[in-house]
C-alpha cells in the first residue's frame, strides 16, 4: 500500500474524503486543504484519472520532524532517489510553509535539491538538471510546526486542468470547484441542470461529464508519473481502456438535459466551444439571454450557478437590483426547482429574499463565499404563504427610509433649484437604523456609510445597507447604475472607504454661478465638501477688490468664489499636488486665467512662517488633527488654533478678516486670546448653516475675526 495525500482547495475536504473512499482508497483521513489516503498501485491510478474534486496527487516518501538545517538535508537524503525516477529526467522542488530554522521557501528547496543532487552522485550515477517550470518529476514538501513531509507529485499539473478549456471569462471557475458545486448541491446526475450565469460553461461541461460516467482525467496529454521509476503501464493502460469505453456508452446514452444561458454572446461562443472540446456539446443547449427574462426550461430540475458579484459586473446597487429583480422571478418562474448559489457577498444573496435550506461555506480561490442550497416551491398554499410573507417584507424592509426620502426630496429639490445649486445633502441618517449620508450630484448619487456602532452586528449593518441601495432607485426615480457606494470596510488598525465603482466618473457641478470638476469614484470625497456651501459663497461675497489668501484649500472650491467674487488676486496652498491641479482645472473650468491667481504647494504651516506677503482676507480650514510625514509637527486644532490665527493675524493688511472653519465636535475658540491681540471674533454657525445640513447644526464650526489694530 501506498501513502498517499490528496491537496484541495480549503472547504473541499469532506468531499474529497468521500470520493476518495468510493473510489476505494482506504485509511482516509481529512487534513487541510487535503485529505491522507493509503492506497494500491491499482487505486491510485484509478484515483489519478477519476477524482473531480483533488487538485494534486501525491505519494508521502518522508513524514516526520525536521528541527535543523542539517535534518532537512538527512531526511530528503534518506529516499533513494535513483530508486524514484532517472537521472536523465529533469526535476523541480516545490516548498511550502516556514517557521523555525525556515525562514525562506528557497532555503528548503535549495537543501532538498542538494539531497538529492548528493544522493545520485553517491550511486555513481550523473546529477539530474533542476528545471523550475515543466519538470518530469515534482518533488513537493511541506513543513508545518516543526513536521516534514515530502512527497512525489504524480499528477503534474494541477488535476482541475481538464484539458478541455481553452478560454474562461473575467472570473473564471475551476472545474474542481464546479464538481465541488455540484457535490455538495446533492445533484442525483438524472435531473435537468440550468445555469443562467454560465459564462464559459464550466458548470454545465462538469455536470455533464459526470452524467455521462466521462472521467475526469482523460483528456489529460500528460502525468507527472509516466517518468516514475514504480509507474506500471499495464495497469494505466487497462484504466485508460475502460475509461473511455465508459465515456462512449455514457455520451451516446446520456438522457439528462442541461441547459446554460448568459447576457454575453462572447461567452456563450466560448462556452460552446469549451462543450465541443469536452464532447459534450450535444447534451448542453446555450442561449444569450438576460436572466431577468429567462423562462424555466424545463419543468423541474437544478439551477446551479455562479452569479455576479464584486466588480465582477457593475457597481454594488446594480447588483442588489438584479438579485432583487431575479429573486421575484425564480419565485414566480421556476416553482418546483432546486437551486444552489456560491457568491462572496451575502447581501447580495439575501437581496433575492428567498429563505435558504442550507448555508454552506466553500472558497473560491483565496475568496471565502457562502453556497446557499433552496427549495424553490411549486404552486402551493405554502407557496402562496411564502409569496404574501415575503410581499410584506418588500413593503416594509425599508418603508420609512423610503418615506423620509421621498419627504426630504420634495422639499430640497425646490429650495435647491431656487438657490442655483444641483449638488445637495438629501438624507444624513435622519432613521438612526440607516445610517448612511445621501448626496445628490448631477444625474448620480453618492451614498456614504457611517460607521456603525460596535453593539449591532455587522450582518445587521450589511442588511441595512443593501435595503438602503434596493430602496433607492425606485424612490429617487433613478437608475441603479448612477447610485455609487462608498462604505467603510474594516482593515487592520482603522476603518477606511472601500469604493465599490471601478470606472473614473467626473462631472460638473453648478453653485451659485461657480462651475467645480467632481470625480464621485476614485477618492475619498468627491471633490467638494457640501457642507462648506454657505462658507464659500460667505468668501466671495467678502472677496470684491481684496487680495484672498485660502489655504488647506483642496480643490481649491473657495478660491474659485473668491476670484468669482472680484477678488484683486487669490493665492491657493494645499500640501498635495494631486488637489492644486484640481484646483487650476477649477479655475480653467470657470474661464479664471491669469497671473493674479496663483497656486502654491506645501505644508501650510510652515507657508505661514514663511510668508512675506499680506492679504485682505484669508480662508482656512484646516484639519482637526494631522501627522502627516510631509509636516514637521503634529497638528491639533483644538490645541493649536489660537498659535495658527495669531501667526495668520500678521499676514493681515488693516482692515483684513480671516474666515476660519474647522469639523471638530465641542470646539471652543480661545477668544480671549484673540481679543487682547486686538481681534474682533464672530461665531457665524448659524449662517453658514446650509439648508440640506439642517438636522446637524454641529456639523462644522466658522468664525469671522477681523483685524482692528497691530497688536
Amino acid at each position: 500500500m501506498l501513502n498517499c495525500f490528496a491537496a484541495a482547495p480549503k472547504g473541499f475536504e469532506y468531499t474529497l474524503a468521500t470520493e476518495l473512499s468510493e473510489l476505494g482508497a482506504v485509511d482516509v483521513k481529512e487534513s487541510v486543504a487535503g485529505v491522507y489516503f493509503s492506497a494500491s498501485q491499482e487505486i491510485l491510478y484509478k484515483v489519478l484519472l477519476w477524482s473531480r474534486l483533488a487538485s494534486r496527487i501525491t505519494v508521502v516518501l518522508y513524514q516526520g520532524a525536521c528541527e535543523n538545517a542539517d535534518q532537512l538535508y538527512n531526511a530528503a537524503y534518506a529516499i533513494d532517489w535513483p530508486a524514484e525516477f532517472d537521472n536523465r529526467a529533469t526535476f523541480s522542488i516545490d516548498f511550502h510553509g516556514m517557521g523555525g530554522f525556515i525562514n525562506n521557501t528557497q532555503f528548503g528547496a535549495l537543501k532538498i535539491k542538494d539531497a538529492v543532487v548528493d544522493r545520485f552522485r553517491n550511486a555513481g550515477l550523473n546529477r539530474p538538471d533542476v528545471q523550475r517550470t515543466n519538470a518530469d518529476i515534482r518533488i513537493d514538501a511541506h513543513f508545518r510546526h516543526g513536521q516534514l513531509t515530502i512527497s512525489l507529485n504524480l499528477s503534474g499539473a494541477p488535476l482541475h486542468q481538464r484539458g478541455y478549456r481553452h478560454g474562461t471569462g473575467e472570473a473564471p471557475l475551476k472545474e474542481n470547484l464546479a464538481a465541488n458545486m455540484l457535490a455538495r448541491a446533492q445533484w442525483d446526475k438524472t435531473s435537468a441542470v440550468f445555469d443562467p450565469f454560465c459564462g464559459s460553461g464550466t458548470i454545465l461541461i462538469e455536470a455533464a461529464l459526470m452524467a455521462c460516467d466521462v472521467a475526469p482525467g482523460l483528456m489529460r496529454e500528460r502525468y507527472a508519473f509516466e517518468r516514475w521509476h514504480r509507474h506500471d503501464t499495464n495497469i494505466w493502460q487497462a484504466l485508460l481502456n475502460d475509461a473511455k469505453a465508459r465515456a462512449f456508452v455514457g455520451k451516446k446514452h446520456c438522457e439528462v438535459k442541461f441547459f446554460g444561458s448568459d447576457i454575453d454572446s462572447r461567452m456563450v461562443a466560448l462556452a460552446k466551444r469549451n462543450a465541443a472540446n469536452a464532447g459534450v456539446d450535444h447534451l448542453i443547449q446555450f442561449n444569450t439571454a438576460n436572466v431577468l427574462t429567462t423562462e424555466a426550461p424545463t419543468e423541474a430540475g437544478l439551477l446551479i450557478s455562479n452569479p455576479p458579484y464584486g466588480e465582477r459586473l457593475g457597481n454594488v446597487s446594480t447588483l442588489l437590483q438584479l438579485y432583487f429583480q431575479w429573486g421575484e422571478l425564480l419565485k414566480q418562474k421556476f416553482g418546483g426547482w432546486r437551486m444552489a448559489l456560491l457568491c462572496s457577498e451575502v447581501e447580495l444573496l439575501s437581496a433575492l429574499k428567498l429563505k435558504a435550506d442550507r448555508q454552506l461555506k466553500m472558497f473560491n480561490g483565496p475568496l471565502e463565499c457562502a453556497f446557499n442550497l433552496y427549495t424553490l416551491h411549486a404552486n402551493s398554499t405554502r407557496r402562496q404563504q411564502d409569496s404574501l410573507t415575503e410581499a410584506h417584507e418588500l413593503s416594509e424592509f425599508a418603508a420609512s427610509f423610503v418615506n423620509r426620502i421621498k419627504k426630504n426630496v420634495k422639499q430640497l429639490d425646490k429650495w435647491a433649484a431656487k438657490e442655483g445649486i444641483d449638488s445637495y445633502r438629501i438624507y444624513d441618517a435622519d432613521i438612526p437604523e440607516y445610517n448612511v449620508a445621501v448626496d445628490r450630484y448631477p444625474g448620480h448619487v453618492v451614498i456614504q456609510e457611517y460607521a456603525a456602532p460596535a453593539k449591532i452586528p455587522e450582518a445587521v449593518t450589511r442588511r441595512r445597507l443593501s435595503d438602503v441601495l434596493l430602496s433607492l432607485p425606485t424612490a429617487l426615480e433613478i437608475d441603479p447604475e448612477r447610485i455609487i457606494l462608498k462604505t467603510r470596510e474594516k482593515q487592520k488598525g482603522r476603518n477606511q472607504y472601500q469604493k465599490l465603482d471601478s470606472e473614473k466618473l467626473e462631472l460638473t457641478t453648478l453653485e451659485y454661478g461657480a462651475k467645480f470638476k467632481l470625480n464621485l469614484t476614485d477618492y475619498l470625497d468627491t471633490g467638494l465638501f457640501l457642507d462648506h456651501r454657505l462658507i464659500r459663497k460667505f468668501v466671495g461675497e467678502k472677496s470684491n477688490g481684496r487680495r484672498v489668501l485660502n489655504l488647506f484649500a483642496y480643490t481649491g472650491t473657495a478660491s474659485v468664489h473668491a476670484a468669482l467674487g472680484g477678488a484683486k488676486a487669490v493665492t491657493t496652498v494645499d500640501m498635495s499636488n494631486t488637489y492644486l491641479n484640481w484646483a487650476k482645472d477649477n479655475f480653467m473650468l470657470n474661464g479664471l486665467m491669469g497671473p493674479q491667481y496663483r497656486f502654491e504647494q506645501g505644508d501650510c504651516l510652515q507657508w505661514i512662517k514663511d510668508c512675506n506677503q499680506s492679504f485682505d482676507l484669508i480662508f482656512i480650514d484646516p484639519p482637526t488633527f494631522s501627522n502627516s510625514k510631509r509636516m514637521e509637527d503634529s497638528f491639533d486644532v483644538q490645541r493649536d488654533h489660537g498659535e495658527l490665527l495669531m501667526a495668520l493675524s500678521k499676514l493681515l493688511n488693516k482692515g483684513g478678516e480671516i474666515i476660519f472653519s474647522n469639523n471638530k465636535r465641542k470646539f471652543k475658540m480661545d477668544e480671549q486670546l484673540l481679543n487682547d491681540a486686538g481681534l474682533t471674533v464672530e461665531n457665524m454657525d448659524d449662517r453658514m448653516l446650509p439648508q440640506d445640513f439642517k438636522r446637524n447644526p454641529h456639523i462644522h464650526n466658522t468664525w469671522l475675526i477681523s483685524f482692528t489694530a497691530k497688536a
